[in-house]
């Protein structure tokens, strides 16, 4: 999965339309550029491409009464709107992905109403259940792990990252049963973009020729 187009069409469904500086100023405030391989060039490089191909729609904005070249404003077509709840779903369902993939799917996932969600993270359970099932009955040997001497210990860690991952899961599906967060057709949601000329208190601070776009 492209974590980074997941994370560019949520920032750009969010304001509606979006110049490159603000998805990318979006994603820095979301942390995504510590977790994940959104960078300024791949931010960039993500616009330009999903514009070529429909999932975006590139509107050419004049210049400022400041001077400066015109800047390029984004808006998400139907079609790219398609593609960033596949993306969605299929982040929040995935146990065998990069973290960085739930991480984005999580940061999105109050674009979805609240019972999707939890059939989706339900399903991610179920998976991770069966997986774990697979490897310990037709990969473990009956002394356990150890037996394979020190390359037994990578079979350790995927297994207690399967358990840790699952009781996670669980627990943040009672929190959203729970009432936890405002999902889709609740009312108003989170806000969780930064408003034209808003500080950003955790921007990298580095220019890229492409904050011009």
């Amino acid at each position: 999965m492209s974590v980074i187009r997941l994370l560019v069409l949520g920032a750009v469904r969010q304001h509606g339309r979006a110049h490159g500086y603000q998805v990318r100023n979006d994603l820095e405030y979301w942390g995504a550029h510590e977790w994940s391989n959104a960078k300024p060039g791949s931010i960039y490089h993500a616009l330009k491409q999903m514009a070529k191909q429909g999932l975006l729609h590139a509107h050419e904005i004049a210049p400022s009464t400041v001077g400066g070249p015109p800047r390029t404003e984004y808006e998400i077509t139907e079609k790219g709107t398609e593609e960033f709840f596949g993306l969605l779903r299929a982040s929040l369902t995935a146990y065998d992905q990069k973290p960085d993939v739930l991480s984005a799917g999580l940061g999105l996932m109050v674009d979805l109403e609240r019972d999707e969600v939890l059939a989706l993270l339900e399903e991610r359970v179920r998976a991770i259940r069966e997986w774990r099932k697979s490897v310990t009955e037709y990969y473990t040997p009956e002394e356990g792990p150890e037996q394979l001497g020190h390359i037994g210990e990578i079979m350790n860690f995927w297994v207690h990252s399967a358990d840790t991952g699952a009781e996670w899961t669980r627990a943040l599906i009672e929190r959203i049963r729970g009432g936890a967060y405002t999902f889709a057709g609740e009312g108003e949601p989170f806000v969780g973009v930064l408003g034209e000329g808003e500080e950003n208190p955790f921007a990298v601070g580095e220019r890229h020729p492409g904050d011009l776009d």
